[in-house]
């Protein structure tokens, strides 16, 4: 990492309201491409900001999120392609860290007297663990990322037909290397069996493409209930969250009124 990255790592570590002065600052210490590179830098908003401090200031929350959301696409994946899986113990496992996630962003953004909204912190948190990709410079988001649906499940159907792309070319050169007369001319027995096994073979493929268009059917009906899933899975944690802070608003309240006594 280059004495600027550091640089501007820290910048992004700091509570926002310095965010505008520190990086003025840092850019008129500077000349050329990296000082125009620095006036570039984009302000967080108040969302990926918090997301940002629990990186800076609290990795393993960070960490373990983004284990969960790994384990969690690779899970469904596995499901979809028909193989074991533990769906269920991976979503609650990813739910924990996201609602850990959320608390210590709320925590470290309130300690520096900003406040996030919980549903958006919740939904990027959730976009940033699932993603296939992590992002290339962790720590500096500036924009709240919206959930982008099952990009990593897209390779399924790609490798279904790069599959039967493979066993057509194999079983094509298994046909030029079948044997010939001593003469070197075509067998009209092994002619006519070529022509049967020809005939299988595209009557396999047929029915290996028609199960594959059948499987793709399969998989989409799948995304989409998950999809649907999800969505009441996100709407029942906001709504978790919003009872927990009212009921940490009573609670304060409650200490409020007893200590007026």
């Amino acid at each position: 990492m280059s004495a600027l990255d550091a640089k501007i790592d820290d910048l992004y570590s700091r509570p926002l309201a310095e965010f505008t002065q520190t990086r003025n600052a840092l850019a008129k210490t500077l000349s050329g491409a990296d000082a125009a590179r620095v006036k570039a830098l984009a302000k967080p908003a108040v969302v990926p900001w918090a997301i940002n401090q629990v990186y800076w200031h609290a990795r393993p929350v960070y960490d373990r999120l983004l284990t969960a959301g790994e384990r969690l696409r690779h899970a469904q994946i596995a499901a979809l392609e028909g193989k074991s899986a533990d769906v269920r113990a991976a979503a609650a496992a990813h739910r924990t860290a996201i609602a850990d996630a959320v608390k210590e962003a709320e925590r470290l953004a309130a300690a520096a007297g900003s406040h996030p909204a919980p549903d958006a912190l919740t939904r990027t948190l959730e976009t940033l663990s699932l993603a296939p990709n992590p992002p290339a410079d962790p720590g500096r988001l500036t924009e709240i990322l919206q959930p982008s649906g099952f990009e990593a499940l897209a390779g399924i159907g790609i490798a279904t037909h790069a599959k039967l792309e493979g066993k057509r070319q194999k079983d094509e050169g298994q046909r030029e290397s079948r044997k010939v007369r001593g003469d070197g001319k075509p067998d009209e027995k092994a002619r006519k069996h070529e022509a049967d096994a020809l005939k299988e073979e595209r009557a396999q493929q047929a029915r290996e493409a028609a199960a594959a268009r059948a499987r793709e059917a399969e998989i989409k009906k799948a995304e989409a209930a998950l999809a649907r899933a999800q969505a009441a899975e996100r709407l029942a944690h906001e709504s978790w969250l919003r009872a927990q802070r009212d009921v940490d608003e009573i609670r304060q309240r409650l200490v409020r009124v007893k200590s007026d006594r």
